[in-house]
């Protein structure tokens, strides 16, 4: 009796999850892959796990096929083949992750090549392969793609030099650091969510104690949305030199200050000599590499060498870098090649061209410039990001329409610190908003 009131509350329950489980996917799918999708999907990678990589040639039969016993070969069938020792997964959000101990003589591409089979074997959305010790995988599964409809916290408490500018694929806060990579180069093509990420930088930025200064070589056309916000806006070449020269002046006064109280950056000064950070964002890179007479060499090597300066010493000074494109290649010169090489965090957007790719990530990842490669022009805001310790992941950008961008910029032109070069700063305001560099 008591057997049977089991086998009907069981079966009650298989009703209930049956019933509520699709609701439950579509409005709280965190929720619902905590209560039922993870259980399933480790019961089912439990239960095909064998099968699988006997299937893709990643299980080793314990003897071979054929056998020498002095000078007569033994054939006969293989024993049972032993598929690589499977971890414990662990929950993730919207995913799971597991450790795979791999047989001798195995290597991480191996399972790298296969994560299509694990896909349709887990039936899970997508399946990332890493290795974080040798004679390891760690497999990674995403239930769905967070992506589709990303979500972010309205508000958050801000944070020096931390910008959530969107989300990333594992379901976690997208956020650009510049105190873990002092320096970004964003690059992609035209309606390909670049001017989104800046603009969602900006909006980040805007309400925190930083100088923000702009260099945008399309007549300011990109960047005046944030110009209430900018100390400085650079619009044409000219401009741009002057403004590069003025910032590599403030650097070696910010390191000849650090030197007169022997501290390594500006983070050991004291709180009232400490500076305020800077941010320049600069906006179409390549058009300050461009030149079209013997005139204009002279310029754009002197805005090389300052923006290359500006890279290598900036980070320790509180000076920050955002390099952005739609077209950053190595014909442009060596100042860009060397550029690229002060610039820790990387994004890539789709490209018109893959030699903008290879420019961003090639010296990374060769997954990362195949999946960068594999954007299409659907998925506007998406783009692979690296930061320093050169993990990378896909990610989206918040959709920031250019009427927020300017409201932002307008609610906190107060904290643009006065320049005295090229300001757009309000010089009049004495309350003690007013910062100064």
């Amino acid at each position: 009796m008591a057997v049977q009131f089991l086998w009907v509350v069981l079966l009650a329950l298989v009703l209930v999850v049956m019933a509520v489980g699709p609701t439950l996917r579509r409005s709280y799918p965190y929720v619902w892959w905590c209560l039922l999708g993870y259980p399933a999907t480790v019961l089912r990678m439990l239960l095909t796990w064998r099968r699988l990589t006997t299937a893709v040639g990643l299980a080793v039969p314990r003897r071979p096929a054929r056998a020498l016993f002095g000078e007569m070969v033994v054939k006969g069938d293989p024993l049972r083949p032993v598929p690589p020792r499977l971890g414990a997964p662990k929950l993730r959000r919207g995913g799971l992750e597991v450790v795979v101990r791999l047989h001798p003589g195995q290597v991480p591409e191996q399972f790298a090549v296969v994560v299509d089979a694990v896909v349709h074997a887990w039936r899970v959305h997508a399946v990332r392969v890493t290795s974080d010790a040798r004679g390891f995988v760690r497999v990674t599964a995403l239930a769905w793609d967070p992506l589709a409809a990303p979500s972010v916290p309205h508000s958050t408490r801000p944070v020096l030099l931390r910008a959530l500018v969107g989300l990333l694929e594992d379901g976690r806060l997208w956020v650009i650091d510049f105190r873990t990579a002092p320096h970004w180069l964003i690059v992609g093509a035209t309606r390909s969510g670049k001017s989104t990420l800046i603009a969602s930088l900006v909006k980040q930025l805007a309400p925190q104690r930083v100088a923000l200064f702009g260099i945008d070589l399309k007549g300011g056309m990109e960047l005046s949305l944030f110009e209430a916000r900018l100390s400085a806006l650079a619009a044409s070449r000219a401009q741009a030199a002057q403004l590069l020269a003025e910032l590599v002046a403030e650097a070696e006064a910010r390191m000849e200050l650090c030197r007169s109280v022997g501290a390594r950056s500006i983070w050991e000064l004291p709180a009232k000599l400490r500076k305020v950070p800077i941010v320049l964002i600069v906006d179409e890179v390549a058009e300050l590499y461009l030149m079209a007479t013997r005139e204009e060499k002279a310029e754009v090597g002197e805005v090389s060498t300052n923006l290359l300066r500006l890279a290598q010493l900036g980070a320790a000074l509180g000076v920050h870098l955002v390099i952005a494109g739609q077209r950053v290649g190595s014909d442009l010169g060596p100042g860009v090649t060397a550029l690229r090489a002060q610039l820790a965090g990387r994004v890539c957007h789709r490209v018109s061209d893959p030699g903008t790719a290879e420019m961003a990530l090639g010296d990374l990842s060769k997954d990362a410039l195949d999946a960068a490669q594999r954007i299409t022009l659907a998925e506007q805001g998406v783009a692979i990001t690296a930061g320093d310790d050169g993990q990378w992941l896909r990610a989206r950008s918040i959709h920031v329409v250019p009427d927020q961008a300017r409201r932002a910029a307008r609610k906190y032109a107060h904290l643009a610190p006065a320049w005295p070069g090229l300001t757009t700063a309000d010089d009049s305001d004495d309350s003690e908003e007013g910062v100064y560099l």
